[in-house]
């Protein structure tokens, strides 16, 4: 039997994390403390509810995501960002997959 309340919780999880990612992108773009900031709070939020949800491929990029963020606040610059655009992508794939199988079960 489907938990037809879950599901909804998960799909509104899923509309959320895509809103945070699409944050995520934006902020990588900017080049100080605050969007730094913002990037590893992002990060972090979707690391813990996408575990929470049973999604593991978004909290390990999402935690990959966070540590990368620490190494950029320590200096190291365009080789992590790069490494935050692979997850990001990652992300985005693992959403749009899930959110089409919630569908397809609805």
């Amino acid at each position: 039997m489907v938990d037809h309340e879950l599901d909804e919780l998960r799909r509104e999880f899923l509309t959320e994390a895509e809103e945070k990612v699409s944050e995520i992108e934006s902020q990588l773009t900017l080049n100080d403390g605050k969007s730094l900031e913002r990037l590893a709070y992002l990060a972090h939020q979707l690391k813990g509810s996408g575990g929470s949800y049973g999604y593991q491929r978004i909290s390990t990029d999402a935690a990959e995501i966070e540590k990368a963020v620490e190494k950029m606040t320590n200096g190291d610059g365009s080789t992590v960002r790069e490494k935050i655009r692979v997850h990001v992508a990652s992300l985005r794939s693992e959403i749009d997959r899930s959110a089409r199988e919630l569908s397809a079960g609805a």
